[in-house]
């Protein structure tokens, strides 16, 4: 599958998948962001993108990023019909203040089928062993 990429900023980095294999594909900051305890801010990744139809573009936390410092992603589906950039929303939930440099990878974002479900209304669902057994539903936390 090709996907087309438009540079709309003149420090945008265009998406790279790090490794072969790798399910998502790195994205970077086009600009300096500072992201302080407990705050969120909205990244510009300066690209633009035309996902097929069809499929679906998903932006995750990057592990290390969530793991080391406490940095997830806030939202993130961005439509196959969707022609504007591609902004990252971060949650810093740290007690350290964290900056991104230009070209900084802040997310990585996976390209996946979608599959649009036809919703029925019904009076009654059918029954599973689980049934209605919400947290805890296993016996642990």
């Amino acid at each position: 599958m090709q996907i087309s990429v438009k540079n709309i900023h003149p420090e945008a980095k265009m998406p790279t998948y790090a490794h072969p294999g790798d399910a998502g594909m790195d994205v970077y900051a086009a600009e300096a962001v500072t992201i302080a305890p407990g705050a969120q801010e909205c990244v510009s990744t300066g690209i633009t993108l035309a996902i097929p139809e069809g499929h679906v573009g998903l932006i995750w936390d990057k592990s290390g990023l969530a793991c080391k410092s406490g940095l997830t992603v806030l939202g993130g589906v961005i439509d196959a019909g969707y022609r504007g950039e591609i902004l990252v929303q971060l949650y810093n939930t740290s007690d350290t203040v964290h900056s991104f440099a230009v070209g900084d990878k802040v997310a990585q974002m996976l390209i996946q089928p979608v599959v649009r479900a036809e919703l029925v209304a019904v009076d009654e669902l059918d029954d599973t062993p689980r049934g209605t057994d919400g947290f805890g539903s296993t016996g642990e936390r």
